[in-house]
């Protein structure tokens, strides 16, 4: 079943239109009214899930308040203006069906910012961070906004209950949202920040998919025998909806090359075009009463437009906005030895075509002691993780005392030592040690995000773990699927500066991924760090190539 909803949200391009084709079979061959007491709890399959992913945190982080005003702006006055006359446009002829299909194409214009937009920003290789901030902004500004504005501006053609439209509204965003705040927390106490990220997290936007592709069918399958009476009533839904969001892209598209740079340009052209039409779908279904089908066959389908014009705009993004950073030649590293990359499959192996010989890094470890050299290893965290669109997890070891002094006395003091009273000072002392640890790199992850904004050092990718710190940091890198693990050296002396530490060589001894290892600039401080600064990958093998 997991295997059968995931591929459902890949290709949710096919999985929609097929989902809507079968209602509208359902509908014309059965008696679909009993589906309507479904619409409630399909709905709240739908939102739920998307709520559940939603990182509130992100909205305090980072300094894109222009690009975030900007986008906001054009969401709830341009876009909004531009639904409400392409409406008038097609749909002024009198008939209550078409004012009715014009109310639908208003509330797709003032509810912006669905889920989506985050997963198509990755795509294309843009600001994820600012689109997260997009959709939350978005969601709690169009769930206010949107009876306000469809009374102001709809009222006419149709009664418009703000009261019930606002009940309608907390039923199906500020309730899934609270709940969805709260199964995020439970769970990262529960289970830790990790878990949920890796494991737990990745559960939900499949059934959020499949919301979508039930209420799809419910609403074709309700309205299937007008349809098929009137098949040219899909010509004319489509043709306005496809004239909007033309519009919309070809407007965005030339704002965000005049006015921001590629990654932002990209995130507002996602964060405005991408409508939330499921609470769309689920305002109209629910706060319409009989006269919220007709307007829900459009919103449904605004989804074929949608998700298919999305999926081409990917294709030209590069044309439009330039090629991503991660698709230019980085600057030059010594590879010290490559013997991982002989384990790859083929289709991971180096390419004749010109192709960069190391495959992209999507999940970075960055281990770090807190010392000099560590924070200096964090620019390339930084920088790699911003280039390649990489999540980054820093990593501190902390390292067993009894077993440190157990080396220095050449016999095991555990022998020796009341195991109760050493359990009890160990948990203690440890647990005290991961508060501070955790405190210091959260604090040297906001003072790097501050000073390089678009560094993924997100908060909550912080692992404090206890042993000994090269088989923590390997096994650590093993168990997380990391592409690539980054750790500084320690050299102080003239015979230590000629050789990488003694951890970060049992480190690319055992480790099973590339290891690139960031020596301290010979003037020490990190402020005035010199060009001359060496930083080596190490994998495994005797291939040597450029990063």
């Amino acid at each position: 079943m997991w295997r059968f909803l995931s591929m459902l949200q890949k290709n949710l391009v096919w999985s929609i239109p097929i989902s809507m084709l079968a209602g509208l079979l359902y509908g014309y061959l059965f008696d679909a009214s009993p589906l309507k007491q479904s619409i409630i709890p399909v709905t709240f399959v739908m939102v739920y899930p998307m709520m559940v992913t939603l990182n509130v945190k992100s909205v305090f982080k980072g300094e894109d308040y222009k690009l975030q005003v900007f986008t906001q702006a054009i969401n709830f006055i341009l876009i909004p203006l531009l639904a409400y006359y392409t409406g008038k446009l097609f749909f002024s002829t009198g008939l209550e069906k078409h004012g009715l299909w014009a109310v639908g194409l208003f509330l797709i214009g003032v509810l912006p910012t669905s889920g989506m937009t985050i997963s198509w920003t990755g795509f294309a290789k843009g600001n994820k961070e600012a689109a997260i901030k997009m959709v939350i902004f978005g969601l709690v500004l169009g769930a206010l906004a949107a009876p306000i504005y469809t009374k102001l501006f709809m009222g006419a053609t149709i009664d418009v209950d703000m009261l019930h439209m606002f009940q309608q509204i907390a039923l199906f965003v500020f309730l899934p949202l609270a709940m969805g705040l709260l199964t995020q927390y439970i769970a990262i106490k529960k289970y830790g920040q990790k878990a949920w990220n890796d494991r737990i997290k990745t559960k939900f936007p499949p059934f959020s998919a499949l919301g979508v592709i039930l209420i799809a069918f419910v609403a074709m399958a309700l309205k299937a025998r007008n349809i098929i009476d009137n098949p040219g009533d899909i010509i004319a839904i489509l043709i306005p909806l496809a004239v909007f969001y033309l519009a919309t892209y070809v407007f965005l598209s030339i704002t965000g090359r005049l006015f921001f740079k590629r990654e932002d340009g990209i995130a507002m052209v996602f964060g405005v075009v991408m409508r939330d039409l499921s609470i769309a779908l689920a305002i109209a279904m629910t706060a319409f009463g009989k006269q919220g089908l007709t307007i829900a066959l459009l919103i449904a389908l605004a989804y074929v437009i949608q998700i298919q014009s999305a999926a081409w705009y990917v294709r030209v993004v590069d044309f439009i906005f330039g090629a991503s950073v991660a698709k230019a030649s980085p600057a030059p590293v010594r590879l010290v030895q490559q013997k991982a990359i002989e384990r790859r499959p083929p289709e991971d192996m180096p390419k004749a075509d010109g192709e960069s010989l190391v495959p992209d890094f999507k999940r970075i470890l960055y281990a770090t002691d807190l010392s000099e050299t560590a924070r200096h290893a964090v620019r390339y965290a930084c920088s790699l993780g911003h280039r390649y669109d990489a999540e980054v997890t820093v990593l501190h070891v902390i390292p067993d005392i009894l077993d440190e002094l157990s080396k220095g006395a050449g016999i095991d003091l555990a022998d020796h030592i009341d195991k109760r009273e050493w359990e009890r000072f160990n948990r203690n002392g440890i647990e005290k040690a991961q508060q501070a640890i955790h405190r210091r790199i959260h604090e040297t992850s906001k003072s790097v995000t501050q000073q390089m904004p678009r560094c993924p050092l997100a908060d909550e990718n912080i692992l404090v773990r206890t042993g000994n710190p090269a088989d923590c940091i390997v096994s650590a890198a093993k168990e997380g699927q990391y592409d690539l693990i980054i750790m500084g050296t320690h050299g102080h002396g003239k015979f230590e500066d000629r050789i990488i530490g003694s951890v970060a060589a049992d480190v690319i001894r055992h480790s099973d991924v590339p290891v690139m290892v960031v020596r301290l600039p010979r003037e020490h401080g990190v402020q005035g760090f010199k060009s001359d600064a060496s930083a080596e990958i190490s994998g495994q093998g005797r291939t040597a190539a450029s990063l």
